[in-house]
């Protein structure tokens, strides 16, 4: 195998998007896609690993990482982001490929698959939102399960409007340590993932934060549609993930050709958790797709 890298830009609606392609094996590609909306590429890093395999296409989606920041909230819609991927597909060249999405990215996944099914040989949903709904009844749930002073905090700051003080930060982050990543040092990578993302990005879809949302995705539910996915998928999150195993093995109940998984050490972040587990697990699910 050889280790080479590549790396690029690709004009797309709205400015230009950095990709970058590791590995170069036998395997099919496997396009990443990484959560946020507005997080970045960096938060993927152990899936380097898989290129020994195959090539393996790590790119920011516009607006955060390495790519073109345009000062635009009328770009972020998710029609945009499928079109966007469309169109680095086209520009890279690949006629066959996997599509791997983390969290946010799950939504992107399953969006371009519903739209252009063509050359997708399987999709793989880690840590999926696939009804924004079910991700915030979830989220409520667990929101009950902090401590009483905690509860308070984030509920006097949503009701006063002041979510952008300390104090309410401050109390986000007890959920953060227990339902999106629970490591005592958190990764280099990650941290840079962080300072690097696209804040107006989240902001415009998401929200506040991972439990407080009114961002233009508030509605997306795809549990309707996954009975037309009929390529293999993996569905899998951790124990103690934001996308709950309960809610992720409803999608997979509901996709005809899937397998289900729970990282049984994780959170929402289980490349970085259960790394080992994570990879061969994804490895073997593509092999198994491939030899269909």
């Amino acid at each position: 195998m050889s280790n080479q890298t590549n790396d690029s830009y690709v004009e797309v609606n709205g400015g230009k998007i950095w990709y970058e392609i590791v590995g170069d094996g036998p395997g099919l590609p496997l396009i990443t896609l990484h959560g946020g909306p507005g997080s970045t590429h960096f938060g993927l890093e152990p899936l380097r690993a898989i290129g020994a395999d195959r090539p393996v296409v790590f790119y920011d989606q516009l607006g955060c990482g390495n790519s073109d920041r345009p000062d635009d909230p009328q770009l972020w819609k998710i029609d945009r982001f499928v079109e966007e991927l469309l169109q680095l597909l086209k520009s890279i060249g690949f006629q066959q490929f996997h599509l791997l999405g983390h969290s946010w990215g799950t939504m992107l996944a399953l969006d371009y698959y519903l739209s252009h099914p063509m050359g997708v040989t399987s999709l793989i949903l880690s840590s999926p939102c696939l009804s924004v709904p079910l991700w915030l009844a979830d989220c409520n749930k667990y929101r009950k399960e902090l401590p009483v002073q905690i509860q308070e905090k984030l509920e006097y700051h949503e009701k006063n409007g002041s979510t952008d003080s300390e104090e309410y930060l401050n109390a986000t982050k007890e959920f953060n340590k227990r339902h999106v990543l629970r490591l005592e040092t958190v990764p280099t990578p990650v941290l840079k993932g962080r300072e690097n993302r696209g804040k107006q990005v989240y902001k415009t879809m998401w929200g506040d934060n991972e439990f407080f949302m009114n961002g233009n995705l508030k509605d997306y539910d795809r549990t309707q549609r996954l009975a037309s996915v009929t390529i293999p998928s993996l569905y899998s999150c951790g124990r103690f993930d934001e996308a709950s195993p309960d809610t992720v093995k409803t999608y997979a109940d509901l996709t005809a050709n899937s397998q289900f998984h729970v990282y049984e050490n994780s959170a929402h972040m289980p490349h970085w958790e259960d790394t080992v587990e994570y990879l061969s697990t994804i490895s073997d699910f593509l092999v198994r797709s491939e030899s269909r």
